[in-house]
């Protein structure tokens, strides 16, 4: 068993699509197309490390960072990253943390800054333990809000009879002040469709009050990786035959993630966000059939109206302490110093 660091995809042992397949069942954020598209956004000045935990041919460990030219190291994310963690094997986990503790320590760094992170994610709990013996000081703290609804078996029916009376009846009362006075339909895009209908979705986000998407490398490439293996939806309302709403979400092994959502503000009258999350609910409640849907990050209001379970994500700051702390390197220390005293 060694620490490892890989720099780039291509050294990276085949083994490893082990662990990120069984990453992606718990989220989306875990899987290898989204750090790879992470890798191929990051800036001039970041550089793509993955510090990994081999046995002969076989990947234990991986936790993706990203680092600059300074000494302070964090976890490779994006601002669209809702929940990140280490990426560890069922076997042997005790022995394969200390040897990533201390193959962290031995890192030119002083300090490795991972977020978000679930409070109750035991690999990063284990994480934590292990490089607080390797001779790290840590400390978790706030980092933001979670929105999801568990299902729980639920048809698109019982799920919108639990939601506030005001949301059903603003959807029911748009839809029909939109049907009266103009021509609509709602296109859903999955698969391979999704990349070619993405000039539509650009189309709404430059009409919105979001201006323009300032991710558009980052952007297609997710959705060109996601569509490949069909987790893309793309739902776009047309009005009189122009697009003027548009959300883009993502479903995985019964999750389904609200990932991106715009509307044209000129069309704001009609709640058409609204009516395109209703319908998107409807498609991944009764034909996709997922367990949990997510609304990532953000407290706002009107999630709430939306979703039923609130969590928290937190930070994980570790600073390696001058001297080593940990029980072992205290002993050793105490060994040096009898050994001086003979």
């Amino acid at each position: 068993m060694k620490f490892v660091c890989y720099t780039c995809w291509e050294q990276l042992p085949e083994s490893a699509n082990a662990l990120f397949e069984q990453g992606e069942k718990d989220s989306i954020f875990f899987s290898r197309p989204w750090f790879e598209n992470l890798t191929s956004a990051l800036d001039d000045d970041h550089t793509m490390v993955l510090a990994c935990v081999v046995a002969g041919n076989k990947v234990l460990a991986i936790l993706p960072l990203m680092k600059s030219d300074g000494n302070a190291w964090q976890s490779l994310k994006h601002r669209y990253t809702t929940h990140y963690s280490l990426l560890l094997a069922d076997d042997d986990q005790q022995r394969t943390l200390a040897c990533l503790g201390e193959g962290l320590r031995q890192l030119p760094l002083h300090s490795l800054l991972l977020e978000p992170v679930a409070d109750d994610d035991s690999k990063i709990v284990g994480l934590q333990r292990t490089m607080e013996t390797a001779g790290f000081s840590c400390e978790q703290f706030f980092r933001l809000y979670n929105w999801i609804f568990r299902v729980q078996g639920q048809s698109y029916e019982d799920y919108m009879a639990t939601r506030p009376a005001q949301l059903r009846n603003t959807i029911s009362r748009k839809k029909r002040k939109l049907d009266r006075e103009h021509s609509y339909e709602i296109r859903l895009f999955t698969g391979d469709e999704v990349p070619q209908a993405m000039s539509d979705y650009y189309a709404v986000y430059r009409a919105s009050w979001k201006a323009n998407e300032q991710y558009v490398k980052f952007m297609d490439g997710i959705v060109a990786g996601f569509s490949r293996s069909g987790w893309s939806r793309l739902a776009i309302l047309y009005v009189d035959g122009s697009p003027i709403a548009a959300q883009l979400w993502f479903v995985l092994h019964a999750k389904a993630s609200i990932f991106r959502l715009a509307y044209d503000e000129t069309w704001k009258k009609y709640s058409p966000g609204s009516i395109l999350t209703s319908f998107l609910m409807e498609y991944v409640i009764d034909t996709d059939k997922v367990e949990e849907i997510d609304f990532l990050t953000g407290n706002d209001t009107y999630k709430q109206d939306w979703m039923s379970d609130r969590r928290e994500r937190f930070a994980l700051s570790c600073v390696k302490n001058v001297k080593p702390t940990g029980s072992y390197q205290r002993f050793v220390e105490s060994l040096k110093s009898m050994l001086k005293r003979l």
